[in-house]
């Protein structure tokens, strides 16, 4: 029992890790203190069981992440217009959700910019993705990571945002795959949360 937990440690962590984020979600009053709980917790298990690499120099980590975050910038920018063409409602969703989850302090950007975002990126593509490599073909890893990180949204009832997270999923899973650079994927990362929230809002 304790080889099959050793080896198999993602079938339980897991759900754990949508537990987590289930309950910062749940409260809006408490959020900022339960997701940088959560994502401590995280970043933890990520530490210990994941695979994390720097393999760039640093201005390569810097200039990848720079290009990445316009390219998932300009993503999401165009997938919100095209929702907002179509008229699936996404509009009111994603206002409400920028509003309620948009940094509204120094100390909430602080603690995006150290725990949120590394966390989240030594979680999904240092641990969740490389996990999966023990159970799905190679071409189907990037994915399957990215769809479980968009799914994080859904439990903020922000539908339009499983999409957007999916597709920034694949972008820095894919990245990570052939660069192996973590500190690319959280400059990448925190640019976006950037442009999203305070310089070029939706």
């Amino acid at each position: 029992m304790l080889r099959f937990l050793t080896k198999h440690k993602l079938l339980y962590i897991l759900p754990i890790a949508y537990g987590l984020y289930n309950l910062a979600f749940d409260d809006i009053s408490i959020f900022w203190y339960m997701y940088t709980f959560a994502l401590l917790i995280l970043m933890s298990v990520a530490i210990l069981f994941g695979e994390i690499h720097e393999e760039m120099r640093t201005w390569k980590s810097f200039a990848y992440g720079i290009s990445a975050a316009a390219a998932m910038y300009l993503i999401l920018f165009a997938g919100y217009h095209l929702l907002q063409l179509l008229g699936v409602g996404s509009v009111a969703s994603t206002a409400d959700f920028l509003a309620i989850f948009t940094p509204a302090s120094i100390w909430h950007l602080l603690l995006l910019m150290f725990i949120v975002v590394p966390g989240e990126e030594l979680f999904w593509r240092g641990f969740v993705q490389q996990q999966l490599k023990q159970y799905v073909p190679a071409y189907a890893v990037v994915p399957i990571a990215a769809v479980l990180f968009g799914l994080t949204l859904w439990l903020a009832d922000f539908w339009p945002g499983i999409f957007a997270g999916t597709a920034v999923g694949l972008i820095l899973g894919y990245l990570y795959e052939k660069k192996k650079s973590m500190p690319a994927l959280i400059i990448a990362h925190l640019l976006l949360m950037v442009l999203i929230f305070i310089v070029f809002p939706f």
